[in-house]
């Protein structure tokens, strides 16, 4: 908070649970009409988890008591579950993990809200200064997937997006965002681990499926914006 303070930045501790919300969320909200929802599910591994979609909907019900006009909801590529070829913004999502099932029930709350003005980006996987699933994947055998294409996305591409979409103020829309080229998992992290000086994955050779490959092809991002932070 201290680091936001220096920046002119006024901080808030705001902390969503099942059953409230603590800290001073009308403060928070006060003033604001644009509001950028970037909250992970936190799902997964063990010990209890609370209800992502109970948390949500009472933020909800805070946005709607404030001033707030327009949303703009981060979510994730998860949403489309084990869908196989390439997946468009018009591509049914078909969530498998309880994480992609209730961000897209948490996108549907915002999506059929007629009063508030919300765009959903489904970011690909996250990389950025000090982080890359590289350092998860380094030296582990008989891996699924090997054939698979990456779908990854860097964190100046993500903030970019979001600056584009409030800047041109292109709500009401789904984006998926990922980064234009797709490399398989066996080429990408073996060479990833490499640069890095790390132990390569091992991939098995049974792969024969028809693997997910995002695509971000809304004329939004050809027309107003251009990737420019490598996955490489």
């Amino acid at each position: 908070m201290f680091i936001l303070s220096e920046k002119d930045i006024t901080p808030f501790h705001i902390a969503l649970s099942e059953n409230s919300i603590l800290g001073n969320i009308e403060e928070f909200l006060k003033g604001v009409t644009i509001l950028i929802i970037n909250i992970p599910p936190k799902l997964r591994g063990k010990g209890p988890k609370e209800s992502f979609i109970d948390k949500i909907t009472l933020l909800h019900t805070a946005i709607k008591n404030s001033k707030v006009t327009k949303v703009l909801f981060i979510s994730s590529t998860a949403v489309y579950g084990d869908a196989e070829g390439t997946v468009t913004e018009r591509t049914t999502p078909i969530p498998t993990t309880e994480s992609g099932k209730q961000l897209l029930e948490c996108e549907r709350l915002f999506q059929n809200d007629t009063v508030l003005d919300t765009t959903i980006i489904r970011f690909g996987g996250l990389l950025g200064p000090n982080r890359h699933p590289i350092t998860m994947l380094s030296g582990k055998k008989n891996l699924e997937g090997g054939n698979a294409p990456v779908n990854l996305i860097h964190l100046d591409d993500c903030i970019g997006i979001i600056q584009t979409v409030i800047k041109i103020g292109y709500w009401g829309e789904v984006l998926n965002a990922v980064y234009p080229e797709y490399p398989t998992k066996q080429d990408y992290y073996t060479k990833q681990a490499i640069k890095r000086a790390l132990i390569p994955p091992v991939y098995n050779r049974k792969d024969s499926k028809n693997h997910k490959l995002i695509s971000s092809c809304s004329i939004f991002l050809n027309k107003y914006y251009t990737f420019f932070a490598t996955i490489n």
